[in-house]
């Protein structure tokens, strides 16, 4: 029996969730299957990939074959990388242990630049927020100077105006002084 290892889509229209499994090349997409590795969820950033290690990498070296999408999996979490190592274990190249060490070493790479990308997205999601609130500051206070300026002409009209009504009222009153 032909074996693949390859997604099953759940998850809702337009939010799609995959199981990672080994099924028969024969059985349908969504149906039965041998064996559940993991989950995928690409509508996180980064997307989510939760895999049994051992068994996938059990399943990878007695033949399974993974479709495009399932490799690059297997291949980010690094079951490609120890079946490589594993290989030259079997031909002598070296030790069980410099593989173990050569496999570690690469995982921690592979652990520190997903931090700096995640440390850099955090950064620069706080810095955008800062720069919006700047930016909406900025707005607020000339919006605030504008009604400040439009209330001190308001002010100034009326003042001038009961000036005025104050200058005629005088006048009134003089004329009925001297009338």
């Amino acid at each position: 029996m032909a074996t693949k290892i390859r997604l099953q889509r759940h998850g809702r229209k337009g939010y799609a969730f995959y199981h990672i499994v080994v099924a028969d090349s024969r059985a349908p997409r969504d149906g039965k299957f041998i064996e559940k590795l993991g989950t995928y969820n690409p509508n996180t950033n980064p997307a989510t990939i939760d895999l049994n290690f051992e068994q996938a990498l059990k399943w990878v070296l007695n033949g399974a074959q993974p479709t495009d999408t399932a490799r690059n999996i297997l291949s980010d979490k690094g079951v490609y990388m120890k079946k490589h190592l594993l290989g030259g274990v079997a031909k002598g190249a070296f030790s069980e242990a410099v593989a173990d060490q050569k496999f570690n070493e690469w995982l921690n790479a592979k652990n520190s630049k997903l931090e700096a990308v995640k440390n850099k997205m955090v950064a620069d999601k706080a810095a955008s927020a800062k720069t919006r609130l700047d930016a909406e500051q900025a707005v607020n206070k000339a919006k605030a100077e504008a009604v400040a300026k439009k209330k001190a002409e308001a002010l100034a009209a009326k003042q001038e105006a009961e000036a005025a009504a104050n200058a005629e009222a005088a006048a009134e009153n003089s004329e009925d002084a001297q009338g």
